[in-house]
């Protein structure tokens, strides 16, 4: 573990992990994707041919080993969704009701044009636990996984709360961000454009060297940076970073793929901050390389939203100061579980989907309550944005 990192093994050390697993999962090839940039922030993609979600992943950091491994671990990560190394049970929810077991029926996740589960229906279901009781919930598989094979799916595909990490509680600690990170960026949304605007911070008010190097390599480019501090009332910091050609406000017609939004979450602000500046930067390399396969030819010709030009007349503001935990990825994970408690935010859902054979251990969380990212689901939103759309809290 360094300043800038709670992991558990560095990126070299990880590397030497997965390097073998990588043809098993059909992880054919890694490239270097920086040079075709002007920035010069590390970002590597990782090829899945026969992938049964996308075939393209993106890796970024702070370094290229960083960036290297980030990519292949989501490669990893994504592969192992697609087909679970963990067994099933084939059940109904009164069959666990009868058996006096926890089941999450998980209506939040069912698709668009699909019914919900009903009481006798049976369905495969995959085994989890609650992170904070221990004890054990079982949630429908398909809501759980990657198949983009599937062309009706009963529920909502996504990767939101998908992690994978050198240990379990690594893992769990990076899914459960992700979940924190979806439901912030989803409620500061619902703000009224003057209240996202007044959200700006100036990121060299960190006085942290590496985002100020990071800042440089935007400004050297020739490229406009805003970063908004989105934090919601968990105050667990999240950061969005917008970045564009300079002069975006008066450019005549934008379109959709000149500006780009990273986001980062992390119980350490500075950690946070350094997360949605290299996501932004991967974020414009997505689009400069064309390669990624959830990309259209409409995302090339759609015009930029107003609500995301606007967001370039935001005047950063100095960034508020948050309390930050210490200690390694078990620590930072009790921290965020109590203030998820503090928040009345139950039930914490961690679903392994890898056995002990592997080296790295893939999670996917649920947490329920928070809110998810914009879908083709029944239920659009949950309660905290209602709350947020109804009377401005969340």
């Amino acid at each position: 573990m360094t300043a800038y990192s709670d992991r558990i093994c560095g990126p070299e050390q990880t590397w030497s992990r997965i390097e073998a697993l990588l043809p098993r999962f059909g992880i054919t090839r890694l490239s270097r994707l920086t040079g075709l940039d002007r920035i010069g922030i590390p970002v590597w993609n990782a090829v899945s041919p026969n992938a049964r979600s996308i075939v393209i992943n993106q890796g970024k950091g702070i370094t290229d080993i960083d960036a290297k491994v980030s990519a292949a671990m989501e490669a990893l990560e994504r592969a192992v969704a697609g087909a679970p190394l963990v067994a099933t049970r084939h059940a109904s929810r009164r069959d666990f009701m009868e058996a006096g077991e926890t089941c999450l029926p998980l209506d939040i996740f069912v698709a668009a044009g699909q019914a919900f589960l009903a009481e006798e229906e049976k369905l495969d279901w995959l085994t989890g636990h609650d992170v904070v009781t221990g004890d054990r919930v079982w949630v429908p598989r398909d809501a759980i996984c990657l198949d983009r094979t599937d062309i009706a799916p009963r529920f909502w595909q996504s990767s939101d709360g998908l992690a994978s990490g050198n240990s379990e509680t690594e893992a769990i600690l990076h899914g459960l961000l992700e979940r924190i990170e979806r439901d912030a960026d989803r409620l500061w949304r619902l703000l009224p454009r003057e209240k996202r605007l007044a959200t700006a911070i100036d990121p060299t008010g960190f006085g942290d060297p590496v985002v100020d190097a990071l800042v440089g390599r935007f400004r050297d480019a020739g490229l406009d940076l805003r970063l908004f501090d989105i934090t919601s009332d968990l105050a667990i910091p999240t950061y969005a970073a917008v970045l564009g050609d300079v002069g975006m406000r008066d450019k005549k017609a934008p379109l959709f793929h000149d500006a780009t939004v990273g986001y980062g979450t992390h119980p350490i602000a500075v950690r946070a901050v350094i997360r949605a500046l290299t996501e932004v930067a991967q974020s414009r390399l997505t689009y400069i390389s064309g390669a990624r396969d959830d990309l259209f030819a409409e995302t090339f010709t759609r015009p930029l939203a107003p609500e995301t030009r606007a967001l370039f007349e935001a005047l950063p503001t100095t960034p508020k100061a948050y309390a930050a935990p210490s200690g390694d990825a078990a620590a930072l994970l009790a921290h965020c579980l109590e203030v998820l408690a503090a928040a009345g935010i139950t039930p914490v859902v961690a679903v392994p989907l890898t056995d002990a054979s592997l080296p790295v251990s893939v999670v996917k969380m649920v947490v329920p309550t928070l809110e998810n990212p914009e879908g083709a689901r029944r239920h659009a939103v949950g309660s905290r944005a209602l709350s947020r759309m109804l009377f401005g809290t969340s």
